[in-house]
């Protein structure tokens, strides 16, 4: 363990190229995050491209990078203009501007960078903890057990996904009908290729993926260009001076709270389907409901901003445990990952965790553990200096980026294999991405749909090529761990709504 260790470091610290790459991708996450509308799924995946040229530590350290220093770059704009630059900062945008507003967003935003880094590292923590055992577990997973594996993050890909569940589901569908394209891995008979022989090998992953998490984004920014400038601004002339230095009591006073709230972001991270999103939003209900000062909580709550800020980026870190381990990616993020891994000819699994010095793959998830400790601890100068310098970054015009970004998304998918169909695919996705937000259904379910797709019906084709015994399906404990899960978040709705309509007991009158 520790040779594998000690590689991972050489691999990551003392190779100058490595660490010129972690510290360019600090820079461009933050760059990004910090223009409101852009998302960091849209920065990593407009890296793709660059992957292409990159080495496999190089390629991972850079989408690990750019994650966590855009998610903090978020806070800027909430910050300053209220507009969160990702939605993982949409909890607490309205605390954050309120005090920026008495002239404390260098302060709020202090706050911000400190409990980023803090629960980052605890995400990192959980990784690291967590994925080895859970390495070990999977050793014991048959076909069976990995279909249930699959429809549960499905599943949770649907039901926990931001917004009305029929949307989520409505998104997952639409995903696993795109996964049907093209010819299936066990038969060769061609489906919904409409004659078309670009199709006969499906829908190519990293298109789609720019069109759904990129040119989505471009087409949701243009048609509210005209709106930029109307958001309202702090009066920087009022601001008082903060370092994180002088945040660093409160983080000391609020230990409990924290260790708590980065905890619920681990533990939601792990969810295929969440995010940092939603454990942003959990994590700061759950602090106003353990608060003595609840009523401040959006109207200017520190401790609200300070705990949400914690678990989202707790969340980055343990969002790479069932992608690693089982090849189900945690987020949007990890998914875009487990393709550019699946580019390196580098399959996600248990024999990540269980290799030695000499498997490079083990090396390599061993290599994001430290990346992750770098970019975090890298992000506290470069974070304080975009402070300084966040009314200049918040002040870019999208009309300026958006050309750029357009150029990066044909560039990026047509990179991918020279074929002009894969600019139309993700001019496709792109266009299908704009009209599923303009209706608020989520993107999450449709990605994972695409990607888990076809894994959970090669995994149920061989389970019935074994046997035609349905009993098989649950044969094992895991089996029926599983699938009491799935079955159980999907009959979740109908219970919550029987126990709110069951009557109370009327107490009879005795006077």
């Amino acid at each position: 363990m520790s040779d594998v260790l000690r590689a991972a470091i050489d691999n990551v610290i003392l190779d100058p190229i490595v660490m010129v790459t972690i510290l360019l991708s600090c820079v461009y996450g933050i760059f990004v995050g910090a223009i409101p509308g852009l998302t960091a799924t849209m920065a990593v995946a407009l890296m793709v491209p660059l992957t292409f040229f990159m080495g496999d530590v190089q390629a991972i350290a850079a989408i690990v990078t750019t994650t966590t220093c855009s998610i903090f770059a978020g806070d800027i704009p909430a910050t300053l203009v209220r507009i969160p630059g990702t939605p993982a900062s949409a909890a607490y945008a309205s605390d954050s501007y309120q005090l920026a507003q008495n002239g404390q967003y260098s302060r709020i935003l202090s706050i911000s960078l400190l409990f980023s880094v803090i629960g980052g590292l605890f995400g990192v923590g959980v990784l690291s903890l967590a994925a080895p055992k859970l390495a070990r577990l999977a050793t014991q997973f048959g076909n069976y057990e990995y279909f249930w594996l699959f429809a549960l993050g499905l599943t949770c890909a649907a039901v926990v996904s931001d917004g009305p569940r029929s949307r989520g589901i409505v998104a997952l569908l639409i995903g696993l009908l795109l996964s049907t394209v093209g010819l299936g891995q066990d038969y060769s008979t061609p489906r919904l290729t409409f004659g078309s022989d670009e199709l006969i090998t499906g829908i190519n992953f990293i298109p789609a993926m720019i069109g759904l998490f990129g040119l989505s984004e471009v087409l949701r920014n243009v048609s509210v260009v005209d709106q930029e400038k109307s958001g309202p601004r702090v009066d920087a002339k009022r601001e008082i001076p903060t370092t994180v230095i002088d945040v660093i009591p409160l983080a000391l006073k609020r230990w409990v709270s924290l260790v708590r709230s980065s905890s619920i972001g681990a533990v939601i991270g792990m969810l295929p389907g969440a995010g940092a999103d939603i454990a942003a939003w959990i994590a700061y209900a759950v602090s106003k409901r353990f608060s003595r000062k609840p009523g401040l909580y959006g109207k200017g709550s520190e401790e609200g901003v300070a705990d949400a800020t914690g678990a989202n980026n707790a969340a980055l870190g343990s969002a790479w445990i069932p992608a690693l381990v089982f090849g189900i990616p945690g987020d949007s993020v990890t998914a875009i990952a487990i393709g550019v891994l699946l580019m390196k000819n580098i399959t996600p699994g248990p024999q990540i965790f269980l290799g030695d010095v000499s498997n490079s793959a083990t090396v390599l998830g061993y290599s994001i553990y430290v990346t992750f400790v770098v970019a975090n601890i890298l992000l506290i100068p470069i974070g304080w200096l975009a402070i300084r310098l966040s009314g200049m970054l918040v002040n870019v015009p999208r009309r300026v980026l958006m050309p750029p970004v357009v150029l990066f998304c044909i560039l990026g998918s047509y990179a991918m294999s020279a074929s002009y169909f894969d600019v139309w695919v993700m001019l496709s996705m792109g266009l299908l991405g704009f009209v599923l937000e303009r209706f608020r259904i989520p993107l999450g379910p449709v990605v994972l749909g695409i990607i888990l797709g076809p894994e959970l019906e090669h995994r149920f084709v061989q389970c019935i090529s074994n046997s035609t015994d349905v009993s098989l399906f649950l044969g094992s404990y895991i089996s029926k761990l599983l699938a009491f899960a799935v079955v159980l978040l999907w009959m979740s709705p109908l219970l919550f709504s029987q126990t709110k309509r069951k009557p109370r007991r009327s107490v009879p009158n005795v006077a």
